[in-house]
């Protein structure tokens, strides 16, 4: 009998489910090279996009519509349960309030059980909306955040998946 092809390892991991459950959240700040101390979060949600539709009747045609991309709005992204080993999330905050026109890039890596990067999105023009202290203990060094909320204007897809 003979055996169903299988594919190779590369093609497998192309088409593996969504790992939701593995990623790494990056922050840049535009006026600033480096990465902020960032955190590790135990949960990331709000990457999303929506597209208002324009409807358009014809004059005369009473069995047709014409659909016409309208403006897209962008959602809002929420990180919850982190810690992290420094003060620049707050940093970021408060100096965002001194210069309104304060922006950062932040990007999510969804990583593979191996910890490659299998792709990122990439947020573009990030303001700081929320930053919320967790409870406060003495039993570690770390800096809990809650949650941070961040308001973005547009964000992509990087494929790593193939490469």
């Amino acid at each position: 009998m003979a055996t169903p092809n299988r594919p190779d390892e590369q093609e497998r991991q192309r088409w593996q489910p969504f790992p939701a459950f593995n990623f790494v959240v990056e922050i840049v700040r535009d006026d600033q090279a480096g990465k902020l101390a960032g955190g590790a979060f135990s949960e990331c949600d709000g990457i999303e996009m929506a597209q208002e539709v324009k409807t358009l009747r014809e004059g005369g045609n009473q069995n047709h519509v014409h659909r016409l991309s309208g403006p897209v709005t962008f959602g809002q992204l929420s990180l919850k349960r982190g810690m992290t080993s420094g003060f620049d999330l707050w940093t970021w905050f408060s100096a965002s309030l001194e210069q309104p026109a304060l922006r950062a890039g932040v990007t999510v890596s969804v990583m593979r059980h191996d910890k490659s990067e299998w792709g990122r999105f990439v947020l573009s023009r990030c303001l700081p909306l929320k930053l919320k202290a967790g409870a406060l203990s003495g039993r570690d060094g770390n800096v809990a955040i809650e949650e941070m909320q961040i308001a973005y204007e547009r964000f992509s897809w990087e494929d790593k998946s193939r490469g």
